[in-house]
């Protein structure tokens, strides 16, 4: 796949969620089934899952990549129910969450008047042409949620046109040559097809890649894709899963489970 097409389908929640600046896009593969988020039928399975906390290896590494966010404007892409953008907002950031999500939505939205933390959430597809009203961002992240969403370059070219100059766009998602543990934690990319075939694909498992699919791209056609819409990588993260994920597979030994990392617009 060329970065700068649409993935191929080979048989997955568009990342990518409050009040309404923006309406939500028409239907796009993938993505939305006319009105309907593909993360709409399974928001409160993702909320009992995902839960509140910030600490699993991921979410914790683009944490620490993000630094002291205190005083910043940051943007939040594919924000769900607001678990980061709730941890951003408490370590002092003025934090907009987008996603397309209006079930995931709705959890976050209720949490913030239940415990407001001065979020403001829009319902969008980031992939399609996202304009915000207010000043650039400082900073834009994307937890997990890069693979959630089918055009990766009208996600880029959101996020880099939402930025300020020299402003910074920190990921994490599942690493893209995950090889795949357990009945709830899929393959990075379809098994049958191998990692150089990229597209979306439906995992016949019990986590939200059973449920959602996800769009895999191999690592380097992400590293490209940044590079084409003028990202400078600053630092790469692999973190350790934790010895939980040992005890998936007995005997294996340690492989890439995620990637976080830290870029910089030209």
């Amino acid at each position: 796949m060329g970065v700068s097409r649409r993935p191929a389908v080979f048989a997955s929640r568009e990342a990518g969620a409050g009040e309404a600046h923006a309406a939500p896009a028409a239907a796009s593969v993938g993505n939305v089934t006319g009105s309907t988020a593909r993360y709409d039928g399974i928001a409160s399975f993702y909320d009992s899952t995902a839960g509140q906390s910030v600490e699993d290896p991921a979410t914790a590494a683009l944490l620490e990549l993000t630094g002291d966010v205190g005083g910043l404007r940051l943007l939040e892409v594919a924000c769900g129910q607001g678990r980061v953008a709730r941890e951003l907002a408490r370590r002092g950031a003025r934090v907009t969450g987008v996603d397309i999500s209006a079930a995931l939505l709705a959890m976050a939205r209720a949490h913030e008047s239940a415990h407001p933390c001065g979020i403001t959430y829009v319902q969008a597809d980031v992939s399609a042409g996202l304009t915000l009203d207010g000043a650039p961002f400082d900073g834009v992240v994307c937890n997990y949620g890069l693979s959630d969403v089918d055009d990766l370059d009208g996600l880029l070219a959101s996020v880099a046109r939402s930025l300020a100059p020299g402003g910074w766009f920190v990921f994490s998602l599942l690493h893209p040559c995950f090889p795949g543990w357990g009945a709830d934690a899929p393959s990075s990319w379809p098994p049958e097809r191998g990692y150089y075939q990229e597209g979306w694909w439906l995992a016949s498992t019990t986590g939200f890649r059973g449920h959602v699919g996800a769009s895999h791209r191999m690592l380097s056609s992400y590293l490209n894709a940044l590079t084409e819409h003028g990202f400078t990588l600053e630092h790469a993260a692999e973190p350790d899963p934790g010895p939980e994920w040992l005890q998936r597979l007995p005997g294996a030994a340690p492989g890439p489970v995620y990637l976080a990392a830290r870029c910089r617009r030209r």
